[in-house]
């Protein structure tokens, strides 16, 4: 794979390469037009998406950091986005050109202050794998092989200044309005900031592995804290395969199973138990050893759940509650989904929206076992996806709704759905968790 011998980092600079995507995707246009009268609509829509999602990755995987981050949520949004953009958005998971070898020597010598040759027995300077804010190098010390994750320059700088340029697009995209809708784009920054602080990712991740070895079947790295920095963090380095490519050929549903049970347990029980949760549920952050254990990874992403957020959240999923107007309304104005200065059309649109999606989406909590494989659950997640993308009355509405802590809650939630269902797990305990 090519390398990456710079990255911009500069406000101009960043602004300047999603200026020229910009430019790409409105040549893409001008051709769909073209193919629409040689080609029927789906077959110009088809290129029209592929073109599109081709030069928007191109564009941002160059910029790394938060911009890539963002093709990395939006992956996970699989009942949203076409299948294209899934497709190209989902190799910032684990799949981007890396940093050239001089410059991860002097990356490492910026933030460690020493060589990687003066602190390991040997490094690979050649990346094993890239993602969107850092890369990993094999290394060795002391007879013990090690994962040592670099983190790119001047992501950690450029947050600010990325999120700028993207409010505009997405208060016009979601129709957000209202004097407290930087809520949100505040707690996506200071969620961003914290994944670029590998002092206080390690220190999440020797907490999570505390509280979380005992889980069946789940393994973590071991965190070295004295061979780690602000900007570096080395760990054990972990055999096994990306879940995605297990997924990809596995065909033993007791494998899936028993992966798809400590997958679910480890979230609830980080939900239930800890009210901190791993809020960056991709295949990228997960591997499948030998033995069919899994292993995770990657803890830069840490939401904590306030009670205040918790109760009602967790309240509202019960079926009891979802059908009882009553309460269903007392919690809808809790999280914030409905708000005092909504329209009465608001109210209403907006309380038959969520009773229709959260009928769905808590279906796995209303039953003691479920089938996550389940093609007709997920098809129908889709195609509530696909109504609510096209309904030209919601984008009439205002879309400053939710509490902030839906953000990353409900993110882990699509994500978690996503793995399952990859696994194909079926028979999954949903109240497992209790019991550990």
């Amino acid at each position: 794979m090519k390398t990456i011998d710079r990255i911009p980092t500069s406000k101009i600079q960043r602004a300047s390469k999603l200026v020229q995507t910009g430019a790409k995707v409105g040549v893409n246009y001008l051709k769909y037009y073209g193919d629409k009268l040689t080609k029927t609509e789906d077959e110009a829509k088809s290129r029209l998406n592929e073109n599109n999602a081709e030069d928007i990755y191109d564009g941002l995987k160059k910029l790394k950091g938060s911009a890539l981050k963002v093709a990395q949520m939006l992956s996970m949004e699989k009942s949203i986005l076409p299948q294209a953009y899934v497709e190209k958005f989902s190799l910032s998971q684990f799949s981007v050109p890396p940093l050239s070898a001089p410059l991860v020597i002097k990356t490492f010598k910026k933030y460690f202050g020493k060589l990687p040759n003066e602190i390991y027995d040997t490094f690979d300077s050649t990346s094993v794998n890239a993602a969107s804010i850092g890369q990993v190098h094999l290394a060795e010390k002391d007879g013990k092989k090690l994962a040592v994750k670099i983190q790119y320059p001047g992501v950690a700088d450029s947050i600010s200044s990325d999120l700028a340029m993207v409010k505009p697009i997405a208060i016009q995209m979601f129709n957000i309005k209202g004097k407290d809708k930087d809520k949100y784009f505040e707690e996506v920054e200071s969620k961003l900031v914290e994944e670029t602080n590998y002092v206080l990712e390690v220190a999440q991740s020797k907490e999570i592995v505390a509280a979380c070895k005992h889980i069946p079947n789940l393994k973590f790295p071991e965190y070295y804290e004295e061979l780690s920095s602000e900007r570096i963090i080395t760990m054990d380095w972990m055999e096994g395969e990306h879940l995605s490519e297990f997924t990809a050929y596995n065909t033993d549903q007791d494998k899936a199973n028993k992966l798809g049970q400590a997958l679910w347990d480890f979230y609830m029980f980080q939900m239930h138990k800890l009210k901190k949760v791993h809020a960056d549920p991709h295949p990228g952050n997960f591997l499948i050893s030998k033995e069919a254990e899994l292993i995770a990874l990657d803890f830069g992403c840490m939401k904590t759940i306030p009670d205040e957020f918790y109760v009602p959240y967790f309240e509202l999923a019960k079926e009891e509650s979802i059908n009882n107007p009553e309460i269903f309304n007392e919690k809808m104005f809790e999280l914030e989904i409905l708000r005092e200065d909504d329209s009465p059309e608001e109210l209403e649109f907006f309380s038959i929206m969520f009773h229709e999606m959260l009928s769905l989406f808590t279906q796995p909590f209303h039953v003691e076992t479920f089938d996550f494989s389940s093609s007709e659950f997920f098809g129908k997640i889709t195609e509530l996806g696909q109504k609510y993308s096209k309904s030209t009355e919601l984008r009439k509405m205002n879309g400053n709704r939710g509490s902030k802590h839906f953000i990353y809650i409900n993110r882990t939630f699509f994500g978690l759905y996503n793995l399952m269902f990859d696994l194909k797990a079926k028979d999954i305990k949903i109240n497992n968790f209790k019991t550990l």
